[in-house]
């Protein structure tokens, strides 16, 4: 039995419902190649004039064929403010809870269920329309953080004890590869896409035979997929090229990524250039957590000191977010506190709604004893 049978049923379910609607879009897409072949073939042997079967050509070309994506970017509507339309459809599509949506907002729960019900009631005022690829590319910027969170639940997972819920990582890089096919020019979809490309790739090495988690510095290179990494790295010159030779916010973070990537070992990873896209990156897309990652980057290339310097300007806004107290562990036992880094990791431990990592910061309390 399930520790949360409801829960469970809930989660079966939607994979059945997702499963069922990927099954009969595929299942369409092969009546309209088979109509389409069709089509050709009677217009050949009648010689007749193929304009009839352009128009419906076209009209196809202006469809979301996959149900999932549709429905996303119709979630994604204008009417909604940002933070509500995102709420939504990572609660109605993503499948997420209310508590995995606040903390990927730094937002308590009654915020995320307030932006929910009032996303609701907007919808319901306005006449229900299936989005158009014309749709998704007017709505690209909800539509791409959307995948970004369900992706980042699925990397390191809100709560339960497996650190990966790889099904949504793959999801959501099936999704991102869907919208750059669609709007093969977006500069921010390539870069998004890019940056899931290169996380993906390091899955087989984020944790050991049983499950624990292996630290980014520790993790066996040669288990990483290195097509994956090819086709990130691709990805990233594409999302340049696109923009002219700048970044986005996705970008800039898949860059991030590509100087890990790039790096044979640990030791040759060049801190120097990451903690300068991190700094890039806070002046493009500023948020206390941005801050918390380009403290981490100067800490490993400044020295310890520096990095803690950097981690206090963000101290009250991230008191009660984990990562915080994980990275300021790790800067403070690397300057040498051991007392006040097993401090830390005990705070972030404590935190964590997620087993692994919670086993993981507690090993390293014992460790300082």
């Amino acid at each position: 039995m399930p520790g949360k049978p409801g829960a469970w049923l809930m989660t079966a379910a939607r994979h059945r419902a997702l499963d069922r609607l990927r099954r009969d879009a595929a299942l369409r897409e092969r009546h309209a190649a088979l109509a389409a072949e069709l089509a050709r073939d009677t217009e050949l042997e009648a010689g007749g004039d193929p304009t009839a079967a352009e128009a419906l050509a076209a009209a196809d070309a202006g469809a979301v064929r996959d149900d999932l994506l549709r429905l996303l970017a119709t979630t994604c509507h204008p009417a909604l403010s940002p933070d509500a339309r995102v709420a939504l459809t990572l609660r109605l599509l993503g499948g997420l809870t209310t508590a995995e949506i606040a903390r990927a907002f730094l937002v308590p729960e009654s915020t995320v269920a307030q932006r929910i019900s009032r996303a609701k009631a907007v919808l319901a005022g306005h006449p229900y329309a299936e989005a158009s690829v014309a749709d998704l590319e007017a709505r690209i910027g909800g539509v791409l953080e959307v995948i970004y969170l369900v992706f980042n639940e699925g990397h390191v997972a809100t709560g339960g004890d497996a650190l990966v819920r790889e099904d949504l990582c793959r999801e959501a890089l099936r999704l991102a590869r869907l919208v750059t096919e669609l709007v093969p020019a977006d500069g921010e979809a390539l870069g998004l896409l890019a940056l899931l490309e290169l996380q993906i790739a390091r899955l087989p090495a984020r944790t050991g035979p049983h499950g624990e988690l292996v630290a980014l510095l520790d993790q066996d290179r040669a288990l990483w997929d290195h097509d994956a990494v090819d086709r990130g790295l691709a990805a990233l010159d594409r999302a340049r090229e696109a923009g002219g030779g700048a970044l986005g916010p996705y970008g800039l973070q898949a860059a991030i990524a590509a100087c890990h990537a790039r790096a044979a070992t640990a030791g040759d990873t060049d801190w120097a250039a990451i903690a300068a896209l991190y700094g890039v990156l806070a002046e493009v897309a500023p948020s206390p957590v941005v801050e918390l990652n380009r403290a981490a980057a100067v800490g490993m290339a400044d020295g310890a000191a520096a990095g803690l310097a950097r981690l206090d300007a963000v101290a009250e806004r991230l008191d009660a977010y984990h990562p915080y107290h994980a990275v300021r562990g790790g800067l403070l036992e690397r300057d040498g506190r051991e007392t006040e880094a097993a401090a830390a990791y005990r705070r972030a431990a404590k935190l964590t709604g997620n087993g692994a990592e919670r086993a993981e910061l507690l090993r390293r309390v014992e460790r300082l004893g």
